[in-house]
């Protein structure tokens, strides 16, 4: 059986039976790095988070060139909250900056765009920013972009919960037949495919309380690469890993 979780340094491709070439539907990637990259610079850690948003733009373009329908980028995890309060707010003010001047152009390359996680945490300001982002993007065709912002999969899969408990305490639906698919419909992520493959740069091999319940069945793999470094042909080294690997979603080998 071939290793599920595969560490691609840069150059190298892990060995593994080969699943056809396909191009996954749904990439999820932890976007980690930014500061040991500013570092090893002599740079601000704010430096480093600016060179990452301009990899998120080499990335996009990335997916959208090889046809993956779905692309989520964690950009903020709820954890992050615990940074100095300086580095939360170069974040935040990046991601104002964004939302005000790119979302325009995402929208004429027909990309839906559309935020999960407490994004409230934000406050009124930004939150209008996503709202009036997704209201924009709803009815493009293209590629869907989802921004994992101030998100944790404890929490998404307990908010789920407490809106099943909910339901089922007001008559709405029967527990015992609450299911696999149902819990799903009522994640953060309801109404998108569970992730293909979920990617880490900067050599981290862990989820970080990423897409938890979403990752059941996801193909992992880890790059040493630092994220602000990512660029297209790092997306290729994906899809060559991803293309070697057999799915079997726990069935028999053939």
């Amino acid at each position: 059986m071939p290793p599920l979780v595969g560490v691609a340094p840069a150059g190298a491709l892990p060995t593994g039976a080969s699943s056809g070439g396909s191009v996954p539907s749904h990439v999820a990637i932890i976007m980690d790095g930014n500061g040991r990259w500013a570092a090893s610079r002599g740079l601000p850690r704010a430096a480093g988070h600016k060179a990452g948003a301009e990899a998120v733009t080499r990335c996009l373009r990335a997916a959208r060139a090889n046809g993956v329908d779905y692309l989520t980028l964690y950009a903020f995890s709820s954890e992050n909250w615990r940074r100095e309060p300086s580095e939360v707010a170069d974040l935040t003010g990046l991601l104002k900056f964004y939302l005000r001047h790119k979302v325009a152009e995402l929208h004429r390359e027909q990309v839906k765009i559309r935020f999960v996680g407490e994004v409230g945490r934000f406050g009124p300001e930004l939150c209008s920013e996503m709202a009036r982002a997704e209201e924009l993007t709803a009815g493009n065709t293209g590629l869907t972009l989802l921004l994992a912002l101030s998100y944790g999969g404890r929490s998404d899969i307990v908010q789920a919960a407490r809106a099943l408990a909910l339901a089922a305490k007001c008559g709405a639906l029967d527990p015992a037949a609450i299911d696999e698919d149902m819990v799903s419909g009522y994640l953060l992520t309801a109404g998108v495919p569970d992730p293909d493959v979920i990617v880490r740069t900067s050599g981290e091999h862990r989820l970080s309380n990423f897409l938890l319940w979403q990752s059941a069945y996801a193909e992992l793999v880890f790059l040493d690469t630092l994220w602000p470094d990512f660029d297209e042909a790092c997306f290729t080294r994906v899809l060559d890993i991803y293309g070697r690997r057999e799915r079997r979603f726990g069935a028999r080998p053939a």
